[in-house]
Order: structure tokens, then sequence, then C-alpha cells
């Protein structure tokens, strides 16, 4: 593989990961829960905190998932032009900026996208161990 196409691999695989960061950072839940688990483990060693440390994320929650989204769109877009993305990975960044929907106007729908955007996240996990798992049961055939 030459250099210019392991640079482009490179930049799809960052450009898709920070996608599902971003659209995982963009769930208001996902900040407010993040928050919480912060305040438990710092609660272990004796720190008490009153509030939210993290609340300064809600307020760019919104375009955090609109960048996420965007960087869906690219790497969907190097998947279908080349193909050199795991389908796997893109369904769990699409389930990932699915659940983690940061509209108001969307509020009363949310469930349905926890729902939708959870099940693609299962079906992308299952699929990557099945993958794995056949992988490794080729490698031991061709080992005998």
């Amino acid at each position: 593989m030459g250099l210019k196409s392991a640079i482009k691999a490179k930049l799809v695989s960052i450009s898709s990961s920070v996608s599902g960061v971003m659209g995982f950072l963009g769930g208001y839940q996902v900040c407010h829960n993040i928050c919480l688990g912060i305040i438990a483990l710092l609660s272990i060693i004796g720190i008490t905190l009153v509030g939210m440390p993290l609340l300064f994320l809600t307020k760019v929650a919104v375009p955090f998932w609109i960048a996420a989204f965007f960087l869906l769109l690219v790497s969907l877009g190097f998947y279908i032009r080349s193909k050199c993305l795991s389908k796997n990975l893109l369904l769990l960044n699409g389930g990932i900026i699915i659940a983690a929907v940061p509209f108001n106007s969307l509020k009363n729908f949310m469930i349905f996208f926890w729902i939708i955007g959870g099940t693609l996240v299962l079906i992308s996990i299952v699929l990557f161990i099945r993958d794995k798992i056949v992988k490794k049961s080729k490698s031991n055939h061709k080992g005998k």
C-alpha cells in the first residue's frame, strides 16, 4: 500500500472515530450520566461536588452532534466510494448518533431514537464478534 493510500485510510479512520465520539457527546443524557459518574468516582476518594461539573457540555451538544453527523456522512461517502472502512464501525457510529439526537423539539420521540440507535449498536457488536469468530476459525483450519 502506497504512502498516499495509507494516509487516506488513516484520515478516514480518524474521521469515523471522531464522528462516533462526537455523536456520543452530543446526547444530553450521555453528558448527564458522565457527570453523575464523575461525581460518584470523586465521592469515593472523598471529594464532594455540588452541581454538575460538565454542565458546559450541554451548551455544545447540538454543534457536537451536527459535526458528528457530518463526519458520519463523509465516512459513509468514503465507504461507498472505496470500501476502505468497516461497515460494522459505520453501523456503530450511526447507532450512536441516532441514539444521541439532542434536539428538544424531538424529545417526545427520544425513546424511538434510543431503540433504533441501540439496536444498530447491538447489531454492529454482534456482527463484529461474528466476524472475529469466523476469522479465527478460518485461521485455525489453515493451521491444521
